[in-house]
């Protein structure tokens, strides 16, 4: 199996999978390679935080020229995944330092590839392709073409729930991703002062209360009856709801300036099934205050990279640091491409990850307090 993920979170997916049961065989930039049968399929779609997809591994080969991408396709035992009756396209194709790189010469002489074995295979020459999806996605990096089956669909990030976004809204799957690389339990306190249409704090309370982020939707692969039987799946969903464990309490605020958006936050947490876990209100940056010790804020704050937003940027990012300056033995982790956090916060970040959020480069600063007395330094 292949799971994509954004750039930089590649060892939070890596230690997701190996907690899933299962044994890692490839890190790369943006995606794990991981070893695992039809089960595996089913629970990591639906158990995966951060990745953004799950595809089979069909095959990889080295190809310079588009005759041996042809040859190399061709090879593959595509009869074994794809019945006579199914639409089959490749729906995405990315070639990076490679001597191939237009993806729509590759999608074309790939499906033509495929095409001609699955004549030999199946003895015919025309395909009606009126059964099932199966979506083929290829990337290629210096010459390499790794292939695979897209389980998916709808990218992993669409957990269900959020029906209205922000403006700029951070995905799912990032947004649990920054939770991950914090210490963060469900016993700490977590705010997020800026929080839009409130993913962090909904992504937070799905962990605390160990609700499968794909647990409420479906998957492309579900219609693939001749690689997976149903009851896989069946047994899969099952076993989600089974962890789920709604009576833990926990501390989770999100806050925004913007009271529209409280309310979208609002809805979206009805929707993820966790509105009664999570405090929202409508609260200017300068207003953030908390009675508890040992609290984390996690936030995505703007970035200003619209230009009618540059001026603000600087003293809003003070404003940040005065407000965390008051937050007896906190933490602030914050995701940002602005350049002047530091100086804003006024002391260096105790860790510093580059991650892409989309096409931007950002950083997520880490600012640690102490830990609670009677802690270990191993515990959170």
């Amino acid at each position: 199996m292949i799971a994509p993920c954004h750039f930089g979170l590649e060892a939070v997916l890596k230690k997701e999978i190996i907690d899933l049961g299962y044994d890692i065989s490839q890190v790369e930039d943006g995606r794990v390679t991981f070893i695992g049968d039809d089960e595996a399929v089913c629970r990591a779609n639906i158990g995966l935080r951060t990745a953004e997809r799950v595809l089979i591994k069909v095959g990889s080969f080295k190809a310079e020229t588009f005759d041996e991408l042809f040859e190399g396709t061709k090879a593959l035992a595509w009869e074994d995944y794809i019945p006579s009756d199914a639409k089959f396209w490749v729906t995405k194709a990315a070639g990076i330092k490679s001597k191939l790189f237009s993806p729509s010469d590759i999608q074309s002489i790939m499906k033509k590839a495929i095409v001609e074995r699955l004549k030999q295979a199946y003895k015919i020459n025309w395909f009606e392709e009126k059964g099932a999806s199966y979506p083929i996605r290829v990337s290629i990096m210096k010459d390499i073409v790794t292939i695979g089956l897209d389980t998916t669909g709808e990218s992993l990030h669409k957990r269900g729930y959020r029906k209205l976004v922000a403006k700029a809204p951070i995905a799912e799957n990032l947004a649990a991703a920054l939770i991950m690389l914090t210490p963060w339990r469900a016993d700490r306190i977590l705010v997020d002062p800026f929080c839009g249409s409130g993913t962090i704090p909904i992504e937070a309370a799905l962990m605390a209360a160990n609700i499968a982020p794909g647990m409420k939707r479906r998957y492309t692969a579900q219609t693939w009856t001749n690689l997976i039987p149903k009851k896989v799946w069946d047994d899969c969903y099952e076993e989600a709801h089974d962890m789920v464990d709604k009576t833990v309490r926990v501390c989770i605020e999100g806050s925004d300036i913007d009271s529209d958006l409280i309310s979208i936050a609002r809805q979206n947490a009805r929707l993820a099934g966790v509105a009664d876990m999570i405090k929202f209100e409508q609260r200017d940056i300068a207003q953030l205050s908390h009675d508890g010790e040992y609290g984390f804020i996690i936030t995505n704050p703007p970035y200003g990279e619209r230009l009618e937003e540059k001026e603000g940027i600087p003293p809003l990012y003070k404003k940040i640091g005065e407000r965390f300056k008051l937050l007896d033995k906190w933490s602030l982790y914050l995701i940002t491409s602005y350049e002047g956090v530091e100086k804003a916060i006024g002391r260096r970040a105790d860790k510093n990850r580059k991650i892409y959020n989309g096409m931007i480069k950002t950083y997520y600063y880490q600012f640690m307090g102490p830990k609670p007395k009677g802690r270990s330094h191993g515990d959170s």
